[in-house]
């Protein structure tokens, strides 16, 4: 990512000064793993308060962050937590499973062939008449009026190159990847979580 991006997902993080009138819904925790990275990229992993507060009472996270909205019962008077890290490592699978989204994802929800990235589909790259499988290595996303176009034919025959070619990625590519495509939600106190090993220009 270049600097435009980094600032641009900075300017997306709210200020921690809008707790106090947020409701709580709108107060999730960011979920990291035991070693403090993000659990999950795409979709970025996030509790409600609710599985938050709960997790802390089982002892099953330790509390990075808070918001400086809190929650009060009879017998409870606390921060809702903003950042929590698990207490047992979760080990990610390998390679993803292979997915209509997590193709979409590879290949950055764009068209493999002219890059548009809107009413995307998928396309056999050797199309099935002609043997083609349904594998990472042969599926592509693609548009619909490129997919119509394509056909049956091959990428040669169309005189439509791929512009990457298909790949089995691993998970930390999809990783990579969803970074992104943030949500809609980002709180400050998760800046120093997310983004930390971008690349900024000098």
């Amino acid at each position: 990512m270049y600097q435009a991006d980094l600032m641009e997902h900075a300017a997306r993080f709210r200020p921690a000064q809008q707790d106090p009138t947020s409701n709580l819904s709108a107060c999730p925790a960011l979920v990291l793993n035991a070693d403090y990275t993000p659990l999950a990229y795409y979709p970025l992993s996030v509790w409600p308060w609710q599985t938050a507060i709960k997790a802390v009472f089982l002892d099953r996270v330790d509390i990075v962050a808070s918001y400086d909205r809190k929650v009060h019962s009879p017998s409870l008077d606390m921060k809702i937590p903003s950042v929590i890290a698990l207490r047992q490592y979760v080990k990610h699978s390998e390679f993803p499973a292979f997915t209509r989204f997590n193709v979409f994802l590879r290949d950055r929800f764009q068209c493999q062939y002219c890059g548009n990235p809107q009413q995307l589909t998928f396309d056999h790259v050797i199309p099935r008449r002609l043997g083609g499988k349904t594998t990472w290595e042969n599926i592509i996303t693609a548009c619909a009026p490129c997919n119509m176009k394509k056909g049956g034919r091959t990428p040669k025959q169309a005189a439509m190159p791929v512009r990457r070619a298909p790949i089995r990625p691993t998970s930390w590519q999809l990783q990579q990847h969803g970074k992104r495509f943030p949500p809609n939600y980002l709180h400050e106190t998760w800046r120093d979580w997310l983004y930390w090993d971008i690349e900024l220009e000098a």
